[in-house]
């Protein structure tokens, strides 16, 4: 699994409103979206409307969207103006870095994507600022609301984090050899139940050649191949 990284960050002018408060980041705060836009929609609503409610990062099956540097503070964790003190109770929203995690809704093969996408840029955030895994906090760990709402209703936060650990240190044992590079990777079966499914259904309607599967099954789909079966199906759907 692979992603695109960009920024598209909030206009100074609205900081007053978003992000008024210098940070010096201790933690990483976990979100699903609780609705299907993609990262780019919902970068671009939380930058476009006037409301206090914003986060740092949107991530989704393809992309990663940066909208506030991680030296502001963001209103992401329903705590209030907050602590700047790491020992204080209520310091989500002054002293945490929030991603928001895409198509939480429905789930689904997309979901699957956009959540490891999460795991690998988490684990890639971690290892920068030299933190362990302690610093990833869910939403509700700031307040009383029920988020990450997919995650935790599928009883996989500690499987998450775990992904995440094992993401920081990935085992030499097993590693791709610079020939399978490409072949499509999934660090839990979860995800790769989801994709597996996606191609499934879309040769049981007659969209794709049944060849497809066989190929996913054998192990041999690059990432590459994904991509492109992705563009067929959609465009055979429309």
């Amino acid at each position: 699994m692979s992603y695109t990284f960009r920024q598209i960050l909030l206009p100074s002018t609205k900081y007053s409103i978003k992000a008024p408060f210098i940070m010096f980041p201790q933690f990483i705060t976990v979100h699903n979206t609780a609705n299907d836009a993609p990262a780019a929609n919902e970068i671009s609503y939380m930058i476009g409307n006037n409301n206090q409610v914003s986060y740092h990062v949107a991530v989704d099956d393809k992309e990663v969207i940066q909208a506030i540097p991680f030296d502001r503070n963001a209103w992401h964790c329903g705590d209030g103006g907050g602590s700047t003190d790491p020992n204080a109770l209520k310091k989500g929203n002054r002293l945490s870095i929030g991603i928001e995690i895409c198509y939480s809704k429905s789930g689904g093969v997309r979901y699957g994507m956009a959540e490891e996408n999460a795991v690998q840029y988490i684990a890639k955030l971690l290892k920068q600022f030299g933190w362990g895994i302690e610093r990833v906090k869910k939403h509700k760990d700031w307040n009383s609301k029920y988020c990450p709402h997919r995650i935790l209703t599928e009883n996989r936060w500690n499987s998450f984090l775990k992904r995440i650990e094992e993401a920081m240190n990935p085992m030499e044992i097993g590693k791709p050899t610079e020939k399978d590079d490409d072949k499509m990777q999934f660090s839990n079966e979860t995800t790769k139940a989801a994709v597996r499914d996606y191609i499934k259904q879309a040769v049981d309607k007659g969209k794709i050649d049944k060849s497809w599967l066989d190929k996913f099954n054998a192990g041999t789909m690059t990432s590459g191949d994904f991509e492109g079966l992705k563009i067929i199906i959609e465009q055979r759907s429309a």
